[in-house]
């Protein structure tokens, strides 16, 4: 069920997804009425980049707003309202339950067509003194802000990351850099979970160099306070002294609004849509961190919450809103982060999710040059890659080493995309030349070796 003319567009959410979603059913359907209610007080932010803005590499907060409110609505002819907070959808009157919060008053508005884009929110563990002062998540851009104004004019020394992924390592290079003492508490008996366990075992390395202090194994049973403020870390082995305190334990998807108002829900927890980002109600939409996926290399429903897969699928929903016909195909679960001058990269399935899913497969590990031997400036990277033992179906890689090596990332995760086997990949043809690369890419070495085990 399309938009049709004259009808109104209602969007919950005014980041990536709900407002790539307006953006592109507004090229394609001008005289569509468009609505877009955000909670928070930015429109379409890139929050990926507030382990930077902490660190002071982006002078400003604002910095990273990519299109204020005001620009969708002079320029775009979408009225975009922050501070507006949808606490209801009535699918019988087809309508929502909008709170103004700088009135503090309510409201229903109309829709002929809703879109749900409300993403996730940080998971915030019920334990004692998770309350208190100097706690913080890092989702938001105000939480960008808070945790930097405790840095400069609260003057935070020592701070503990709960959670080993890609926030917490992004956060401990950023607190590292403005001079705290860090440390890591992860539950996991390694950092980043979406690696395997050696080429998880580089990146606690570079994060030791660094100084951070890194708990493995250690799930936290409590924050300890004085006055009302954070003062301490209690782990199942430690208590680690802390005046500041990011939380950085992963995301669940905000399907508080959907699920209420009876709109099915898939196996992962996030809502469930189609390949055009349809739920089963007829005229709801949803995209974003707030549904799940198609994982195209695991053939399972999968929760992935990227910018990359949002903006992706506000495309898709925005066209077939405007009377196209577009899919989103799925995901493979490429991602990439850095930790000083480290970079880590991941794609498809790991060797842990190959046995998880019961896949008969083989792997392979290596170790190479980022340039040719005699450039200079070169350094070393590592790439490990898992593939289908009896098709030679290629299944997923990872990549771990100095600049340069991250992106390569790219051509295993197309590789993916197209259903390659092994065998089709050996001779792909990579650009080189010897800044950028030896004459075998590593990418090709790692798949030399995995085809001699097919």
């Amino acid at each position: 069920m399309n938009a049709q003319k004259g009808e109104h567009l209602l969007i919950i959410g005014g980041d990536a997804a709900g407002m790539s979603a307006a953006s592109q059913a507004r090229r394609q359907r001008p005289d569509l009425k468009i609505t877009a209610f955000e909670q928070g007080p930015y429109t379409s932010y890139g929050a990926c980049g507030m382990p930077y803005y902490v660190q002071g590499l982006v002078e400003k907060a604002e910095d990273l707003v990519i299109r204020p409110a005001e620009v969708f609505r002079k320029k775009y002819d979408i009225d975009a309202r922050v501070l507006h907070r949808v606490e209801e959808i009535d699918l019988q009157k087809r309508a929502v339950l909008v709170r103004d919060l700088k009135e503090n008053k309510t409201f229903w508005e109309q829709f002929d067509q809703l879109l749900i884009a409300t993403g996730a929110s940080p998971i915030r563990p019920k334990l004692p003194g998770i309350d208190a002062r100097g706690m913080h998540s890092l989702s938001l851009i105000p939480d960008g802000v808070a945790i930097r104004r405790a840095i400069e004019e609260e003057s935070s020394k020592q701070a503990v990351i709960v959670g080993g992924g890609y926030i917490g390592l992004e956060m401990a290079e950023a607190l590292t850099a403005r001079g705290l003492e860090v440390s890591l508490v992860e539950l996991l008996p390694q950092v980043m979970s979406t690696l395997d366990e050696d080429m998880a075992g580089l990146v606690a390395k570079i994060l030791e160099q660094m100084g951070v202090t890194l708990y493995l194994g250690e799930g936290v049973e409590s924050f300890q306070t004085s006055n009302g403020h954070v003062s301490g870390v209690k782990t199942s082995q430690h208590l680690i002294p802390a005046d500041l305190v990011i939380l950085g334990m992963g995301v669940r998807p905000n399907v508080g609004l959907a699920r209420e108002a009876g709109i099915p829900l898939g196996k992962t927890g996030a809502i469930l849509v189609d390949e055009g980002m349809r739920t089963q109600v007829p005229g709801v939409w949803a995209v974003g961190d707030c549904v799940e996926s198609f994982h195209l290399v695991s053939g399972k429903k999968a929760f992935i919450a990227l910018g990359t897969v949002a903006n992706k699928q506000g495309r898709v929903a925005g066209i077939n809103l405007g009377g196209g016909n577009a899919h989103f195909p799925g995901v493979v679960g490429t991602a990439i982060t850095r930790v000083g001058e480290m970079e880590m990269a991941r794609t498809g399935l790991s060797v842990r999710e190959a046995e998880d899913l019961g896949l008969d497969y083989v792997t392979a590990f290596i170790r190479a040059r980022t340039r040719a031997k005699y450039y200079p400036g070169g350094g070393s990277m590592a790439v490990r890659v898992v593939a289908e033992k009896e098709t030679g179906r290629f299944l997923g890689g990872q990549i771990v080493g100095t600049a340069g090596a991250g992106k390569r990332i790219d051509v295993l995760a197309t590789a993916l995309h197209a259903g390659m086997k092994v065998p089709q990949m050996l001779y792909l043809d990579l650009a080189y030349a010897p800044p950028f690369s030896p004459v075998w890419d590593p990418v090709l070495i790692a798949l030399r070796q995995i085809a001699g085990k097919l």
